[in-house]
């Protein structure tokens, strides 16, 4: 049994829940403060405001190719301190065999905060 499987089964309404929305990194600096190499960023979501993360995505981003992307994110998570931040969304990415993160992004310019379903 795979550990996909093993985490269990989500419901539609579980689903739901999830508010993944789309949002433009308007910063990005190297977040010196963290024992992993990360980022540290502010993401303008539209209508839900900009918000703060951290990312661990040094091994193929550098701060110059993040800005003006945009990404997937969670947004309604509690907020969590990481070092002297408080994060207020988790970036999405796809986890490599290295686990390098490649990040989940639009394949098209889309309005920041358009909810992922």
């Amino acid at each position: 049994m795979n550990s996909e499987s093993e985490k269990g089964t989500i419901n539609w309404l579980d689903f739901t829940k999830i508010e993944m929305r789309i949002g433009t990194v308007i910063s990005c600096e190297v977040f010196k403060e963290v024992r992993k190499p990360a980022y540290k960023m502010n993401i303008d979501f539209g209508d839900y405001g900009i918000r703060k993360t951290s990312a661990q995505i040094t091994t193929l981003y550098t701060p110059d190719d993040i800005i003006g992307k945009q990404v997937v994110a969670v947004i309604n998570f509690p907020p969590k301190q990481i070092a002297n931040i408080m994060s207020q969304c988790l970036v999405l990415g796809g986890l490599g065999t290295d686990n390098e993160v490649t990040l989940i992004q639009p394949e098209r310019k889309i309005k920041n905060g358009t909810r992922i379903g």
